[in-house]
């Protein structure tokens, strides 16, 4: 099944305010103010005639269903399916960015538009048990995401996002409230980093992934360790301390490999260097802490925080064991009963393979 696409005109932003003529976007951390004519640092919401408009809405990169191990989300509908689709632009340009043709790219007024009944229609083909706001920063394709999130939801799938975690409050908390309830959330360094990121305000992202958790929303926390950038002891440390003092032992935490990728050339983290971290956050009492982009099952297997047992183990992107009880709302190790944070249900039995558009 193909996409129906189509022009479209501008679509009003929600969260804005007028400053002297000129517009503060307040969907994201930075409040880009924008004049006359002029974007905000994204590049997807424009300042027309003293309106904001999310210019971005619809205009979709890539659309693709993949499984939820990939985003990666170990706790939350294990073995599911979501249509994942991004638009174009990033609040954060990360010089290390895999998908910098989609993130460094902005949205263009000549690019069709995608409605969100189709992507709707698509997932219910695709037999997708959700949808993912991925690839590129899911934050500025934030009116779009709302939209479809409600009706998703009514529809009976889930909604999570992958994201860099700077959002503003306000529109945090308008995704919490339209049904986004996962969210794997970029770590991307520390407040001692000076190679890259050195603006952006590291604690944003932790006060809204506390701010997730309030609400009962899932989290999961992914750290990409890049060589000679975020990997430095005293950054492993505050990442640490912060996840455990703002988040809690049962947040599950993602540490992983970094490659060479756009115009970063540090060489790819050193394997011993994750495992160390790894190590570290779990004898500070972090409960499941994984270690991925290696291809290493053992990394990426559940175990009882308690006895040790193996609860879920995992092998390219796929649950091949499964060991979990349930035990009311909640699930639990089945030998010593120790409970396990898991949002959603376990799909037994679904494969999977690549589907793009």
């Amino acid at each position: 099944m193909g996409l129906r696409s189509q022009g479209g005109a501008l679509k009003p932003a929600r969260l804005w305010e007028s400053v002297d003529g000129r517009v503060r976007c307040l969907v994201c951390e930075r409040g880009c103010l924008i004049p006359p004519g002029g974007r905000g640092v994204c590049g997807g919401y424009v300042n027309v005639d003293g309106t904001l408009y999310h210019l971005g809405y619809g205009r979709l990169s890539a659309v693709e269903s993949r499984p939820i191990e990939i985003k990666p989300l170990f706790h939350y509908w294990p073995n599911s399916t979501a249509l994942t689709f991004s638009t174009w632009g990033c609040n954060f340009y990360c010089p290390w960015c895999q998908n910098y043709h989609l993130s460094f790219r902005k949205p263009r007024e000549s690019d069709p538009v995608v409605e969100p009944g189709e992507l709707l229609k698509l997932a219910e083909s695709y037999g997708d048990e959700g949808f993912s706001a991925s690839f590129n920063e899911p934050t500025v394709n934030f009116d779009y995401i709302v939209d479809l999130a409600g009706e998703a939801v009514r529809r009976g799938f889930y909604f999570m996002m992958v994201t860099n975690g700077y959002l503003s409050v306000r529109a945090l908390k308008e995704l919490l409230e339209a049904g986004v309830d996962g969210w794997s959330v970029d770590i991307k360094g520390c407040p001692g980093m000076r190679r890259a990121l050195a603006s952006v305000d590291h604690n944003v992202i932790y006060r809204n992934a506390k701010t997730i958790l309030d609400y009962g929303g899932h989290v999961e926390m992914v750290y990409l360790m890049v060589t000679n950038t975020n990997d430095f002891e005293e950054c492993v440390d505050w990442i640490i301390k912060t996840h455990l003092d703002k988040l809690g032992p049962q947040t599950p935490l993602h540490i992983n490999k970094y490659y060479p990728a756009n115009y970063w050339r540090e060489p790819p983290t050193n394997t011993s260097k994750l495992v160390k971290a790894a190590e570290k956050a779990r004898r500070e009492g972090v409960e499941h802490v994984y270690i991925g982009n290696t291809g290493n099952p053992d990394f990426e297997t559940t175990k009882c925080p308690r006895c040790g047992k193996t609860l879920i183990k995992r092998e390219y992107y796929r649950v091949v064991e499964f060991a979990l009880e349930k035990a009311g709302d909640s699930w639990r190790c089945p030998r010593c009963g120790y409970r396990i944070v898991l949002k959603g249900l376990y799909i037994p039995g679904k494969s999977w393979s690549t589907r793009l558009l």
